[in-house]
């Protein structure tokens, strides 16, 4: 890098000189000092091996290598620079492509409602979604932006909290009514349950202790499944007792197919989340997501 970056410094420093005609000149435009550059000119020409510059305390001129290594130094140059002058155009513009990750639930639930009204707002921003309930790996994938549900793992990344939904234990009447409906923690042991595959603790479901403190108790699932909306159709269906966030299983609970058990000893509410690599330079494109995400959950009570 170092290296690379010496001779693209080179190149600059010698058209200058060249444009400027002189060593002084070009010193001034540069913020160096004449015998800095001079230094700096020998430096180059001893690294190609070659003269580029006849030169007197007056005035210098150019070798035929030197008029050679100018011609195609100058248009490495002005292409750097009209690089740059183009992104500095496109200033705060969000474009590109923007690839993020999102739970099912989230992406049924909120995200498909929404993103009609951020592609018009946002005609330059081109979208690749994934929808799964897996932990996408942000920086292998190349992935913007992740929306996360639960109790985040320690990491570097960045994640901004968009609400809360509540953390409900649910079963369907049916199910009730035919196994009874346990009344403490660990009733549950009698149960069929259904569990999510990718809980943090696979073998047990904490609940907080009315009289303080929090009762574990180890489950054997009948279902496991990475899907939570496998996990909702099993529960509607009447084959067991699941845990989901309100989020994903509001319908069911509003048309009565899912009741809320033990909620005396109900969780504290789930967090949702936006988690994305860094907030060092954010590109426009990321920016744009996060903050209509941010807005669009300002209402939300789930």
């Amino acid at each position: 890098m170092d290296h690379n970056k010496a001779i693209f410094d080179g190149m600059v420093l010698y058209c200058t000189v060249v444009q400027q005609n002189g060593l002084t000149a070009a010193a001034k435009l540069l913020g160096h000092t004449p015998s800095h550059v001079s230094k700096e000119i020998v430096r180059l020409e001893a690294r190609l091996g070659t003269r580029l510059l006849n030169r007197t305390t007056r005035k210098i001129s150019m070798t035929e290598t030197g008029r050679i290594y100018y011609d195609t130094a100058r248009r490495i140059v002005e292409d750097a620079q009209t690089v740059e002058d183009h992104i500095q155009t496109l200033g705060d513009r969000p474009f590109g492509i923007l690839k993020m990750s999102v739970p099912l639930i989230f992406a049924r639930a909120c995200l498909n409602g929404w993103l009609p009204e951020f592609a018009m707002a946002h005609p330059d921003i081109s979208l690749e979604v994934d929808v799964s309930d897996r932990k996408a790996d942000l920086i292998a994938e190349g992935i913007d932006l992740v929306v996360r549900i639960g109790v985040l793992p320690p990491s570097d990344f960045i994640a901004r909290a968009l609400f809360k939904t509540p953390l409900l234990t649910v079963a369907s009447p049916v199910y009730l009514r035919r196994n009874g409906c346990p009344q403490t923690p660990n009733e549950l042991s009698g149960h069929a349950l259904i569990d999510f595959s990718y809980r943090e603790v696979a073998h047990s479901w904490s609940f907080p202790d009315p009289e303080g403190g929090t009762v574990s108790v180890g489950v054997a699932p009948k279902f496991r499944c990475n899907d939570a909306e496998m996990e909702l159709a099993l529960a509607v269906a009447g084959q067991g007792i699941t845990r989901l966030p309100l989020l994903a299983c509001n319908g069911a609970m509003e048309n009565g197919s899912l009741v809320a058990i033990l909620t005396q000893y109900q969780p504290e509410p789930a967090g949702v989340y936006i988690v994305y690599p860094s907030r060092d330079n954010l590109p426009a494109k990321t920016r744009a997501m996060i903050d209509f995400l941010i807005a669009k959950c300002n209402d939300l009570t789930l």
